[in-house]
């Protein structure tokens, strides 16, 4: 019986098998093979994350003992410096690398770690001594903003898109030349000529203009970043990508758009406060770049409702949690050992020609013996320093440029 039954109940299983995979390519959340590509993925993304975040630390921290040194390159030559920037490097090779395991809309909301870890990292290391009521008001957003920002980082990666495919130059080309990434990027470079515009021409430099800039060309620059490295995986696995004209293309442009956004990211450093950049930069950054992963590579297509509806809340509470972090960050006190007299306002070298020195002071601010306070005994009253012309001796000694007038005490 099982002898006479084999041939058939074969040729029913051989029917039936390819009915059987194309059930399970409509369905991708049945892979499990994928979603170990996903958790590969997001481990890469926040290992990387985290250990860029503690090498930034280590970093900042090695130029505030050195703050006060004459060698502005000192850190060169200390082992906090370089071992920061070992980190560095490898933090970035492991979100690098995240790219060519999960999808990119997946991968670029878990930057929120890197905002989580520094926060950590500064709570731990502080220096001041605080009451533990003052403690808990003044980190207590601080606390709940990492917990929001772990709870949005579990729903990422648990209900991100689970759309997986080689990085070919066949199927890159494919995604390049398609309708709706055409129309995507026509959109976008018209707003990006738009914001350019009103940045440049008419000095509109609000913090929101400066960071749409970074985020569109941040969206461009992660496209690019996902080609270039699954493209170096393919290869790795056997299949050679390296010798395609596209892969050139797309590494050249991801190095001019991760320049020109470290451009744009300088001057709103120099402008804003860092805990907005922080904040408003990873809102529209996530969002243009799942914008451009779901257009370019379509994360998206095939997941059903709930997955999509329960990543957008994952989303918007990871960016709850960011902005909670930011906003109750303390903002530097630039501090001031002393004033240059040079760099006074209105002052000039005593030395040059005919130039007064004293300053027109009317405010209250006393800086020395250069204050003319009228309410003072008249014992206290400044000496008047009238300006004359430098004079060179027979000996080519130079005579002071200015003289004390002996000061008459008025009747």
């Amino acid at each position: 019986m099982e002898g006479g039954n084999s041939p058939s109940l074969q040729l029913q299983q051989l029917q039936q098998l390819p009915l059987a995979t194309a059930a399970v390519s409509v369905q991708p959340h049945t892979d499990s093979f994928s979603y170990k590509e996903n958790l590969i993925g997001a481990l890469l993304a926040i290992f990387g994350h985290l250990v860029s975040s503690i090498a930034l630390n280590l970093q900042k921290y090695s130029h505030i003992r050195l703050a006060g040194s004459k060698d502005p390159r000192a850190y060169f030559r200390t082992k906090t410096w370089w071992s920061g920037l070992l980190l560095l490097v490898l933090g970035e090779l492991g979100v690098f690398s995240s790219y060519a395991f999960a999808p990119l809309s997946l991968i670029v909301p878990l930057s929120a770690v890197s905002v989580v870890a520094s926060a950590i990292i500064g709570i731990i290391f502080i220096k001041e001594k605080w009451k533990p009521k003052e403690f808990l008001r003044r980190y207590v957003l601080s606390f709940v903003g990492c917990g929001l920002a772990v709870v949005g980082t579990y729903l990422l990666v648990t209900f991100g898109p689970n759309s997986h495919e080689k990085m070919t130059a066949e199927n890159i080309t494919r995604h390049l030349v398609s309708w709706p990434f055409l129309l995507y990027m026509l959109v976008e470079i018209i707003a990006f000529c738009l914001l350019l515009y009103f940045y440049k021409e008419r000095n509109a430099n609000y913090i929101v203009i400066i960071l749409l800039l970074v985020a569109l060309l941040g969206s461009m620059t992660v496209v690019t970043v996902k080609a270039v490295a699954g493209m170096v995986l393919v290869s790795i696995q056997g299949t050679l990508q390296l010798d395609s004209p596209i892969f050139y293309i797309m590494l050249v442009c991801m190095i001019a758009t991760a320049i020109y956004q470290a451009t744009f990211l300088a001057q709103a450093s120099q402008l804003y406060d860092s805990a907005q950049i922080s904040s408003i930069g990873y809102i529209l950054s996530t969002t243009a770049a799942i914008s451009a992963g779901a257009t370019f590579y379509l994360d998206f297509m095939g997941e059903d409702v709930l997955h999509i509806c329960m990543f957008a809340l994952g989303c918007l509470i990871a960016f709850l949690g960011v902005f909670l972090i930011t906003r109750n960050r303390k903002k530097p006190v630039p501090f001031e050992p002393y004033i240059s007299m040079d760099a006074m306002p209105g002052m000039q070298n005593m030395h040059d020609k005919g130039i007064a020195v004293q300053p027109e002071l009317k405010a209250s601010f006393s800086y020395g013996a250069l204050e003319n306070n009228d309410s003072m005994p008249e014992i206290y009253t400044p000496a008047t320093l009238p300006i004359v012309q430098e004079q060179h001796g027979p000996k080519g000694v130079s005579a002071p440029p200015y003289r004390v007038l002996e000061h008459s005490k008025k009747e």
